[in-house]
């Protein structure tokens, strides 16, 4: 479990200094460049499509752990828009909870 924060640690500091440096030198509208490369049907455009696929499996799983609820959904909203440095953060918070059990981490602590 250390090895997953120490890595989830490392990858968050990194996404915030990436994604700063980007906002600053183009702005926060991502939207727009992402529908433009989905649209061109090239490499960019398919890897994005590739992570936002990875985004909702991870939204679906963030509100199947946390029991289907209105707060889990608005959970899984956030954690998602923010990509990775949502995930990151969730699986952080959700890693402490969990104490070292990944049957916990992985299923919540109704199901583990």
């Amino acid at each position: 479990m250390v090895a997953l924060r120490v890595f989830l640690l490392i990858w968050l500091v990194l996404m915030l200094a990436y994604t700063g440096t980007v906002i600053a030198h183009v702005g926060a509208d991502f939207l727009t460049p992402f529908n433009a490369a989905v649209a061109r049907f090239g490499w960019e455009g398919q890897f994005g499509l590739d992570l936002l696929g990875f985004l909702v499996v991870t939204a679906s799983w963030i509100t199947w752990r946390q029991g289907a609820s209105a707060m889990s959904l608005l959970t899984a909203l956030l954690v998602v828009s923010a990509g990775m440095i949502g995930v990151a953060l969730y699986l952080l918070v959700v890693s402490m909870a969990a104490r070292g059990d990944m049957k916990v981490l992985l299923l919540g602590r109704a199901r583990a």
